[in-house]
């Protein structure tokens, strides 16, 4: 910790720095003036500004550029602003930090586009395993909790250094505030070396992983984070009144029914459990985990179908139950749950996001969830059309057309799937034709006698169909999320005969959960590892799940691999388009805004990005369906 030390001038800085090819770095930051009060305004890049810089290129030393403190000597902004920004799109120098999206987010609300080779240290924690079986968690990852458990150095926490005051109240001379900012370089270059050293030992491939795919899609994800999503804030208050006047009339009609019992906001209360099945005796059709009466949609749908068949006088109660409910959704989640996170600088939302939050590596986002966004087919109130394009731009979305299905084919090398997709055909037909036994032309034609039914029972099918799905639950599937009801014979013969017409997939699977359960794992086709200790259990259940999550771990791994490795070569190609706006990513789906004008471009350039050969065995073609509108429910498909 003695090597630790002040520089207020750039020579310094490069004298440093001079010649090292992997550099750490680290930003400390506080609110601007306006935003002092406000505890969380330190973390917002509309909010806050850098007050010293940190680089390590040798373990155990590491320099403090102070930028902004209040006491002591800073450096030249403007001239260290510069040689900063060339550091960070240096392309021949590997930058290190702990969580970079931060950094990134923070060097973007200044015009600085973070290039690689970059390394986030918290994904590659991620990537490595705490014991046998079980990789690290996000909250398992933290600098000082992985800077004791690794190397027995206790650092001292920012509450403890700052007592109550912003990092830029701090003498920037004091030993503490340089020992505060430079071990947090250091300790970033000594995970990157001793995680480096883990995976050579035991993980080859997860340094790939973290090198190539998962560092520099951290880097876009503190993009997407700065620009945020723009909101139409008198649309969504206008809907607003408009749900709570629904769900009053509702509950009054409710109330008609059962007079004065409490059912809260979501009818799940005790006295509402209460008088269903001890005041009116209804049959408990589901149970929770604790095995106690439960009361969630499924179970409304359940007590409905029963009361349908036996007592036909309760089932507009159930009704109007699940509507209430379905508006009380709406409005907490997509209404009041938005309204809370608008930045009161930008009037944008701006979600935490998450590149390694689920065992397969697709992304997520919290604070809120705008990923979980209602279909336009199942939103009363255009949950869609609150996100909404600033004047003289659009919204543009590029998604990938059926990426699953096509890494399915790919993997199982089924030759009717295969065909399909190399000469542009309908997978959906071709399902259609192999498990009701008609032609693929008869299966495409819309007039033919089932069509739309057929259709949609194959689209079901195909979407389960990698993944090990049962009869009865293609059955629960076709009745819950298609409005089909079919017996569980019909079920059986379906996926009979999905397994006979395709014969790759039975192979495929059979020979994956044979794998699986000699190595106790799975990996995608870049080598993304899940380890899955339950395919060996006594238990079928746990067996069962895990062998289905061995099928599921190559495809829809694979396809979040190829979808971060078109996000790499748009971050690439992000400085010179700084009109090309990164704001959201959900599921295959990635969303910018962009100037009108400049629309055939984006597409363009985004479809180039996505469409590329993610790598050298994959035969397969991709395809990046384009569409943009002013707000993001109203977007058409955008044809050339």
């Amino acid at each position: 910790m003695e090597n630790y030390r002040l520089v207020t001038t750039l020579q310094e800085l490069r004298n440093y720095l001079a010649g090292a090819e992997v550099v750490a770095f680290d930003f400390e930051t506080s609110p601007d003036e306006k935003y002092r009060e406000d505890a969380k305004a330190a973390l917002d890049p509309h909010r806050a500004h850098i007050v010293g810089v940190s680089f390590s290129v040798e373990e155990g030393t590491g320099v403090y550029v102070p930028v902004a403190h209040r006491v002591g000597t800073n450096i030249d902004r403007d001239t260290f602003i510069r040689y900063l920004t060339a550091f960070l799109t240096d392309t021949t120098v590997t930058k290190v930090a702990h969580n970079i999206a931060f950094e990134s987010s923070m060097a973007y609300a200044m015009g600085i586009v973070i290039q690689a080779p970059v390394y986030d240290t918290i994904c590659a924690a991620q990537m490595s395993l705490k014991n046998d079986y079980e990789f690290r968690k996000l909250q398992e990852s933290g600098l000082k909790r992985l800077a004791e458990e690794l190397f027995g150095e206790p650092l001292p926490s920012f509450s403890a250094v700052t007592n109550g005051r912003h990092f830029d109240e701090l003498d920037a001379r004091d030993k503490a505030t340089i020992r505060y900012g430079s071990a947090d370089a250091d300790f970033a270059l000594r995970l990157y070396h001793a995680f480096n050293d883990w995976f050579d030992r035991y993980l080859p491939r997860h340094r790939y992983i973290v090198e190539e795919i998962e560092s520099p899609t951290a880097v876009y994800l503190g993009i997407m984070k700065t620009n945020g999503i723009p909101i139409d804030l008198p649309l969504m208050q206008k809907r607003k009144v408009e749900a709570e006047a629904e769900m009053a009339r509702i509950r009054k009609e409710i109330e008609f029914l059962i007079g004065d019992v409490p059912i809260g906001a979501n009818c799940s209360t005790q006295a509402f459990k209460k008088y269903l099945y001890t005041d009116l005796g209804l049959p408990v059709l589901k149970t929770t985990e604790e095995g106690r009466e439960a009361a969630d949609d499924m179970t409304m749908i359940l007590l409905k179908e029963w009361c349908d068949v036996h007592r036909p006088e309760l089932s507009p109660l159930f009704t109007l139950v699940q509507e209430y409910r379905k508006w009380c959704k709406i409005k907490s989640t997509y209404i009041d749950g938005y309204l809370k996170y608008i930045n009161p600088v930008t009037g944008c939302i701006h979600p935490d996001l998450f590149a390694l939050s689920t065992d397969t590596g697709r992304m997520n986002s919290c604070n809120p969830n705008c990923q979980n966004m209602p279909r336009k087919t199942n939103d009363p109130i255009g949950v869609r059309n609150f996100i909404k394009a600033p004047d003289g731009c659009l919204i543009l979305s590029l998604d990938f057309s059926q990426i699953e299905l096509r890494v399915g084919s790919f993997y199982c090398r089924d030759e009717k799937m295969l065909e399909t997709y190399r000469n542009g055909g309908d997978i959906h037909a071709q399902t259609t034709s192999v498990i009701f036994g008609v032609s693929y032309k008869e299966a495409q034609d819309k007039h033919s006698a089932n069509y739309k039914e057929h259709r949609t029972i194959a689209k079901n099918v195909n979407f389960g169909t990698f993944y090990g799905l049962f009869p009865r639950g293609l059955q629960k599937t076709l009745k819950f999320k298609a409005g089909i009801d079919r017996s569980l014979r019909d079920c059986e013969a379906i996926l009979s005969n999905l397994k006979a017409g395709y014969k790759g997939l039975t192979a495929w699977q059979a020979e994956t959960k044979a794998i699986a359960a000699k190595r106790m794992y799975y990996e995608t086709w870049l080598g993304r590892r899940r380890y899955l200790p339950g395919i060996a259990s006594d238990d079928w259940g746990k067996k069962s799940f895990a062998e289905r999550c061995a099928l599921n771990t190559p495809i829809q791994g694979t396809a979040a691999d190829i979808l971060k490795l078109a996000i790499t070569r748009i971050l690439t190609g992000l400085p010179e388009r700084e009109w090309l706006r990164p704001i959201l990513q959900i599921h295959d789906e990635l969303t910018f805004i962009i100037p009108q004008d400049r629309l055939s471009e984006a597409v363009v350039f985004v479809r180039q990005c996505m469409e590329e050969k993610p790598f050298p065995e994959f035969d397969l073609p991709l395809i990046a369906e384009a569409s943009a509108g002013p707000t993001f429910g109203t977007m058409e498909e955008w044809e050339e």
